[in-house]
């Protein structure tokens, strides 16, 4: 049927229809609320008024337990009752603003046509049962992002379900109102992505269910891949997709997975911030989000002071005239490598047989078991035995020692002068431990057997913190174990698989520098957490069964590998883009075989995004320019202005020009606007001198939430968000020039979702003039 008039009369008066039954579940739901929300508030009130406590009598004892088992069953059910209705209003309220997106005409071979309305989720005309809207996810719903007008099939849990699909239309229905309307014979019509890419960004990011593309759609509904890999362009989608993803994997496995089983391994706190609305907006619950940095800070933070990798690149990209700056970034790559891993695994296997580092036990000044003592007892033990193992057969030994040196200190002075010391609470206790001892039995010395029992009580007490740290394994000495790598050359040279980086001796004076301080690089955080777990056992996470990755191209292969140990059953998807690798580790997606190996070619996918959404044409037809392959980048066909880029000769024009222009773009309605300076030390001074003439937000690693407004922000802490306007501060050849710093540019740029501004403090990055001059405006 064509888009007419009628067309356009009849939909408008489903949409009314269903909103008049939109707004009859909504009150349903709420007086269901409302009255189990006050069965449990009765319930809870009332609770041990219902039952009479008795304990004179045995069976009294037992008909409360079992009466208190039921209130408390009833209870339970109400209360997922009332957790339940809750959630279903939740998702009638937000239905109610947008009913439905899309609608698709299929019919099953051999079966009528029948129309399809699809939204966030499914509301059953009441009565009779019938879908008034189908949830996105649902099986049916993968014609409208992957099928065209024609012959169709999609996948149902019991089969192939081929026919027909004769239309598919899409709406935007705001407040009863179709405000827009059109029938496509593409996937998803480029009109309606036109309309909601035109728009300002927002503080959060915004579900993007009725603008799902093919290709992330893909990404969404597999379900095979134990190990699904994303390389996407800047503005391609992929965080968008992956939570949409969530969303279906919690809607299709709802009876066996649960958000707080999915975690997102997010690149900074503030993004947490920006994606947190997206399940809630789909009627599900937040997954679990986290950043690696605060998972490292959990397991060693107590015992180091550690690096985070925002002080790391911050170095790197700042203190290039340091005279051990080469030596540094060798460092980082070696240490972050699969080598350096493979390195660490042979490390294990050799302290099976030699090289263990153990600390004495030592009580009161005195050493109770020497480190040698217990490196032969270590080693006396089946080598067959695992490390791990063997050290949990040590700590016993050792308690049974600590035991042993007990019973021998029980006469010795300073048991009798800390016996003296004892309140009268203490000589209770001893007394009471003697009565029970004594039983019936009449015959004994009250005075010795007082001061025995004094005696094993002071000395239990004082060995009592010894007996923990035995318990935790402390005396294993995981620092020096490390440390050994960097100080032990014929070690060294024995694990290594290949040839030691350049300026070796220089790494290892560094990093052993940095461990006397009780400091880690954060190059070092990942190495030493693995050989800690590989020689007292692994911390691993059974419970949780998807981790999502984003901005995977941060991630060294060494921290990859970490991650899959960590959580043993779960599935992963990693989120990156190659061309905003900014880091000095080799990054993961520089070799896709490092990934795809960690659970094998068979159970790895990678789909490739190249299509840019974000920003407008001329943006990306701008930055694709500075990267290798950037020809592969495929602008989606949204105009706009081309960048400017502007040339000063002093900061202070420089700085005059850049506030004109943002309280120019604010006047006109840009909600969000990023300054956007190379490194926190660079955005902390412009800060500074702009705060006075405009309401910018200085944003820092610990910022964490994500705001409309005036930002100042390094290019790092930028990534995985985007502005209406980008006005780089300083894009000369000066700060960008380096080949290390071209990807960093390029993050920097594609930032902008509009219109996109560069400043220069003399002669531009020559990854601006390396770009055709056709791509943008230079003044």
């Amino acid at each position: 049927m064509d888009n007419t008039d009628q067309a356009w009369q009849d939909e408008q008066r489903r949409v009314e229809y269903v909103s008049v039954q939109i707004d009859s579940t909504i009150r349903r739901l709420e007086q269901e609320v409302g009255s189990v929300r006050g069965d449990v508030v009765s319930m809870r009130k009332d609770f041990w008024d219902e039952v009479t406590v008795n304990f004179s009598e045995a069976d009294d004892v037992g008909e409360t337990s079992t009466s208190l088992r039921q209130q408390s069953q009833v209870l339970s059910e109400r209360e997922r009752s009332h957790l339940h209705a809750s959630a279903a209003l939740g998702k009638m309220k937000r239905l109610k603003q947008s009913p439905y997106f899309g609608r698709i005409d299929f019919a099953e071979d051999g079966e009528p046509e029948e129309s399809i309305y699809l939204g966030i989720a499914s509301l059953l005309e009441e009565g009779d049962e019938s879908f008034l809207v189908y949830d996105w996810r649902a099986p049916i719903s993968n014609l409208y992002y992957d099928s065209v007008p024609g012959p169709a099939t999609y996948e149902t849990p019991s089969g192939t379900i081929t026919g027909t699909m004769s239309l598919k239309r899409q709406f935007v229905i705001r407040g009863r109102e179709i405000k827009l309307m059109f029938d496509t014979g593409m996937t998803i019509g480029d009109e309606l992505l036109q309309q909601v890419l035109s728009r300002s960004s927002d503080a959060q990011m915004k579900s993007i269910v009725a603008t799902i593309q093919r290709e992330q759609n893909r990404i969404i509904r597999n379900d095979r891949s134990r190990m699904l890999i994303v390389q996407g362009a800047a503005g391609s989608g992929k965080t968008s997709a992956a939570l949409q993803r969530v969303a279906y994997l919690l809607y299709k496995h709802r009876e066996v997975l649960q958000a707080d089983q999915m975690i997102l391994f997010s690149p900074n706190p503030m993004f947490n911030s920006y994606v947190s609305t997206v399940l809630p907006e789909l009627g599900e619950e937040n997954m679990q989000q986290t950043t690696f940095q605060e998972y490292l800070e959990h397991r060693l933070g107590r015992e180091f002071q550690l690096e985070d990798p925002f002080v790391q690149i911050e170095y790197v990209l700042s203190a290039k005239e340091d005279e051990d700056y080469q030596a540094r970034i060798h460092g980082i790559r070696y240490k972050s490598s699969a080598l350096f891993l493979e390195a660490i695994i042979r490390y294990k296997e050799l302290l099976e047989k030699k090289a263990m580092n153990f600390k004495p036990v030592r009580f009161q000044g005195r050493e109770v078991v020497s480190a040698e003592a217990i490196y032969n007892q270590f080693y006396a033990f089946d080598p067959a035995i695992r490390l791990a193992n063997r050290c949990e057969l040590l700590k016993e030994w050792l308690l049974k020692e600590i035991a042993a040196f007990g019973k021998g200190e029980l006469n010795e002075p300073w048991v009798e002068e800390q016996i003296q010391l004892l309140d009268v609470e203490d000589y209770q206790r001893a007394y009471q431990r003697m009565r029970r001892g004594q039983g019936k039995n009449d015959s004994f010395n009250d005075y010795d057997e007082e001061k025995t029992i004094l005696a094993k009580m002071v000395v239990s007490d004082r060995l009592k913190p010894l007996r923990k740290w035995v318990k935790s394994l402390r005396f294993v000495d995981v620092t020096k174990l490390y440390s050994q790598l960097f100080y032990n050359t014929e070690i060294m040279v024995e694990i290594n698989p290949g040839k030691l980086p350049e300026r070796w001796e220089d790494i290892c004076l560094h990093t052993l520098q940095k461990v006397r301080q009780g400091e880690l690089y954060y190059e070092d955080i990942t190495p030493f957490l693995y050989l800690k777990e590989l020689v007292l056992g692994f911390r691993s996470n059974s419970s949780i069964r998807h981790v999502i990755i984003d901005e995977a191209q941060d991630y060294s292969p060494f921290q990859l590998f970490f991650l899959k140990r960590l959580f043993p059953r779960a599935k992963m998807t990693a989120l990156g883009d190659l061309n905003q690798a900014i880091y000095a580790h080799a990054s993961v997606l520089q070799q896709s075989s490092v990934l795809s190996d960690l659970y094998g070619e068979a159970e790895s996918e990678l789909i490739t995004l190249e299509q840019s959404y974000r920003s407008t044409r001329e943006i990306v037809e701008f930055t694709r320019e500075m990267i290798p392959g950037g020809e592969s980048i495929v602008p989606f066909n949204r105009p706009g202005e081309k960048p400017e880029v502007r040339v000063f000769s002093n900061i202070e024009t420089l700085e005059l020009t850049l506030c004109e222009t943002t309280k120019k773009l604010m006047s006109e309605g840009f909600e969000s606007v990023a300054i956007i300076c190379k490194t926190a030390a660079e955005s902390l001074d412009a800060y500074n001198r702009l705060k006075a003439e405009l309401p910018v937000k200085l944003i820092k690693k610990t910022t964490l939430s994500f705001e409309k407004g005036v930002h100042v922000i390094p290019a790092y802490l930028a990534k995985g968000v985007e502005f209406d306007a980008v006005l780089i501060h300083d894009g000369s050849n000066q700060k960008y020039t380096r080949e290390a710093e071209r990807k960093l540019f390029y993050t920097a740029c594609t930032r902008a979702m509009h219109l996109l501004f560069v400043y220069s403090l003399g002669e531009p990055s020559r990854f601006i003039s390396e770009a055709s001059p056709s791509t943008y405006n230079r003044r």
